[in-house]
């Protein structure tokens, strides 16, 4: 099946939403070192509705966006000899892991980190950034996107998924006590707050479900998470799932999971859309090299087809771009002057 084939099929089912919203992964992940500060500035000024953050908690329990427990891969700290004890092994959702960890260092030592770019070979404009930005707590982008929605005129969302929650409980770092205490001190728990907390432990969720007042979203990676019986269960604690885009890409099944989903009245939100051939669905592959760029906007199409309500990616403006473009071919609204 070709990339044309699939982006030209009909809509298939219709989202729950208005207009499906595009989601700035880890901020504009593609172009900035992700979870910055600056990486949401840049996800929102190339259109994002929402920006997408990991929350993990310090050792005196401050929520920071990361999305690792690990923070050798995304920050400095290798180099900091003042650090070295710190250095360590732990088991984390049972597999052993070696550097160092959010929750043995305070705020204030998180502090001195500055963050560096995941993947520096394939997103080099990224890496030019390495060490401009320190690591940026939950309420400090919170605040980030109040300021940014009056700069733009529209107000943007946060998408806030809780890391390794059961390790976190037992480090005695509970995250939904912590984001439920932090999102009444910011006065954002309730329904209009355009704030949703996302995980993919339900357990967690089922603990959040009976606390707050925002949106839960079960992220879900598995075709035996999205049957019909699981999916009505997930509705009795949440109001939506997050499904990772190969679920959606699969011929056949894609299209029965946003249905069965709309059934119980839950949205549907694919993670993640890259714009490199090694992220991107086989058919929107574009010649040879995992590295290069492939037809983002074909898959963000396809996956608009299926009747999806929201699209996380990395690449905020492109998918955006996609969007409108779609959003504008299914009104009827020709992109062509008229005489």
């Amino acid at each position: 099946m070709t990339a044309s084939l699939l982006s030209s099929r009909a809509p298939v089912s219709s989202p729950l939403v208005v207009t499906p919203a595009v989601a700035a992964h880890r901020g504009a992940s593609g172009y900035r070192p992700e979870h910055t500060l600056e990486a949401f500035r840049v996800g929102m000024a190339q259109g994002a509705d929402d920006v997408e953050l990991d929350l993990v908690a310090t050792r005196d329990g401050v929520l920071v966006v990361r999305h690792d427990l690990e923070l050798s891969r995304t920050t400095d700290v290798a180099t900091r000899p003042e650090l070295a004890s710190r250095h360590t092994t732990k088991v984390v959702d049972g597999e052993p892991v070696t550097g160092w960890f959010v929750q043995d260092l305070d705020l204030a030592e998180l502090r001195t980190l500055t963050a560096r770019e995941r993947m520096p070979r394939a997103r080099a404009g990224s890496a030019a950034h390495d060490g401009r930005h320190r690591v940026a707590t939950f309420e400090e982008v919170v605040r980030l996107v109040r300021a940014e929605s009056a700069v733009h005129g529209r107000s943007v969302g946060v998408l806030a998924e809780l890391k390794h929650a059961a390790h976190h409980q037992a480090a005695g770092l509970p995250l939904d006590a912590l984001v439920h205490d932090t999102l009444r001190r910011l006065g954002l728990d309730h329904d209009r707050s355009r704030v949703s907390v996302m995980a993919f432990e339900d357990e967690v969720l089922r603990r959040l479900a009976g606390q707050v007042r925002v949106p839960l979203v079960q992220l879900v990676d598995r075709r035996e998470q999205v049957t019909r019986a699981r999916l009505a269960g997930i509705a009795a604690y949440a109001d939506g799932i997050g499904a990772r885009k190969d679920l959606l890409l699969r011929e056949g099944l894609g299209r029965r999971l946003v249905r069965r989903a709309h059934r119980e009245w839950l949205t549907v939100h694919a993670w993640t859309l890259r714009a490199e051939n090694r992220f991107l669905g086989r058919a929107f592959r574009s010649g040879e090299g995992g590295r290069r760029h492939g037809d983002l906007a074909a898959e963000t199409r396809h996956l608009l087809d299926l009747g999806v309500d929201g699209l996380i990616t990395d690449h905020p403006d492109r998918v955006a771009g996609a969007r409108d473009t779609w959003v504008a071919h299914s009104s009827g609204i020709s992109s062509q002057p008229t005489t």
